[in-house]
């Protein structure tokens, strides 16, 4: 399992790393102003819808087919694509946003917080976890 290299210099396969992931949220790498989480999407699951006021995000799919919604609030999405290997997303802050696994395997990607979103060392299993914690930790 991948654990987080802290804001240490670090050199990552990162397709390997994002493939080979089968967690929920992993932090692979939290600096001072930028952070890296590989995730798996069950099919059929999502991310959850949120929004970043103070940060942009950037996510990568490597592997799987999916959906991604964003808009300005979270009741006008306006924005819709359609996201398989190899797809990129930019989503501005202030964006609420959701990307959902339409496929039948897991949703891998990879995403780029800036400044970091999680606490250093994250690890949810699950997005169940995932949600938990982002409840107890105001996210």
């Amino acid at each position: 399992m991948v654990t987080d290299h802290g804001d240490n210099p670090y050199v990552v396969d990162i397709q390997e790393a994002t493939v080979e992931n089968d967690t929920f949220r992993t932090a692979v790498w939290t600096g001072a102003n930028l952070q890296l989480t590989v995730m798996s999407i069950q099919p059929g699951d999502d991310i959850g819808l949120e929004v970043h006021e103070d940060h942009d995000q950037f996510l990568r799919v490597e592997e799987g087919v999916g959906f991604v919604q964003m808009g300005p609030n979270e009741n006008e999405l306006d924005f819709e694509a359609n996201i398989e290997d190899d797809f990129a997303i930019f989503v501005p802050a202030g964006s609420w946003h959701n990307v959902t696994n339409t496929g039948d395997i897991p949703l891998k990607l990879y995403s780029i917080y800036a400044p970091g979103e999680h606490p250093r060392g994250t690890v949810h299993e699950t997005k169940a976890e995932a949600e938990a914690a982002e409840q107890e930790h105001s996210h």
